[in-house]
């Protein structure tokens, strides 16, 4: 299985113990206070996921596309809406 897909999460979180009662005891000494929960600021939010993706995806698609090719692709996807209606 890719490596990004199975561990997505493990980038935003402290490593936690396997075991479930090291874990159990490790939740219990952070909501006493006994043990501070710390994560980095640099897994918090990492500088290569920050504003990147799909904010400026449609519009960079928009304004690449002329207007008769915005309509090809409007009229396929309202054919497509009506024929699963069928």
């Amino acid at each position: 299985m890719d490596q990004r897909l199975s561990l997505w999460h493990t980038r935003f979180v402290a490593k936690r113990p396997r075991d479930p009662n090291q874990l159990a005891k490790m939740v219990l000494d952070i909501a006493t206070g006994e043990i501070e929960d710390t994560v980095s600021e640099s897994k918090k939010l990492p500088k290569s996921r920050k504003g990147s993706g799909g904010l400026k995806g449609g519009h960079a698609r928009a304004q690449a596309l002329t207007r008769e090719q915005r309509q090809d692709i409007a009229r396929l996807a309202a054919r497509a809406r009506w024929k699963k209606q069928d």
